[in-house]
């Protein structure tokens, strides 16, 4: 069980900083970037939440978690675009980092450093289990970095694979529990084996 340090004056005090949530799929990063959130709305912060306008999964617009949580959020096409919509804004929230182009490494660095708090959620891993998009270096440059965990389909153990169940070589292919499957390291390794016997 992952548990989170409650430091109040991240949602009191205007301090720049950048938070990562990264892990596989289904390992309740939105959720928790959602919790996170709310709870800065609650502490009468301005607030501003950003998407990948490719991922329409759920929602044109809102972000939501496999749980069906959801938070309004401003769809982007191009990392830059944050840098328009987040004046005066206090906290910025942004889903499925792994789906934005490299600058999105500066454009939370350029926020944090003006004093804003930054909250990232994204993949660490594709499908593959190569690092995916601008995550690494956005857990490089993080003030902190959380690692959540989703549960081995297969075993029960801690998972921190996405294993691809269908076939596709595409590094983005948004998709659910019908197309993904968490996997704990053992069970990737001997499901990425059956993979390659069968073609």
């Amino acid at each position: 069980m992952v548990v989170y340090s409650e430091d109040h004056t991240q949602e009191t005090r205007r301090r720049g900083r950048i938070e990562v949530i990264c892990g596989s799929m289904f390992s309740g990063k939105t959720e928790e970037l959602i919790r996170r959130l709310k709870r800065a709305k609650f502490a009468r912060q301005r607030v501003e939440i950003f998407k990948p306008s490719i991922d329409t999964r759920y929602s044109e617009a809102d972000v939501v978690s496999h749980d069906a949580h959801s938070i309004a959020s401003t769809p982007v096409d191009a990392s830059a675009s944050i840098l328009l919509f987040t004046s005066e804004i206090d906290v910025v929230g942004i889903d499925e980092a792994q789906f934005f182009d490299k600058g999105l490494v500066e454009v939370c660095k350029q926020l944090a450093d003006d004093g804003v708090r930054v909250i990232v959620a994204g993949l660490d891993m594709d499908f593959r289990g190569e690092p995916f998009g601008p995550m690494p270096a956005l857990c490089a440059i993080a003030d902190e970095v959380s690692k959540v965990h989703a549960i081995c389909v297969k075993c029960g153990d801690l998972a921190v694979f996405s294993h691809r169940t269908v076939k596709n070589d595409k590094q983005v292919m948004l998709g659910e529990t019908q197309e993904y499957e968490p996997l704990c390291r053992e069970c990737y390794l001997r499901a990425i084996e059956e993979d390659a016997n069968r073609e």
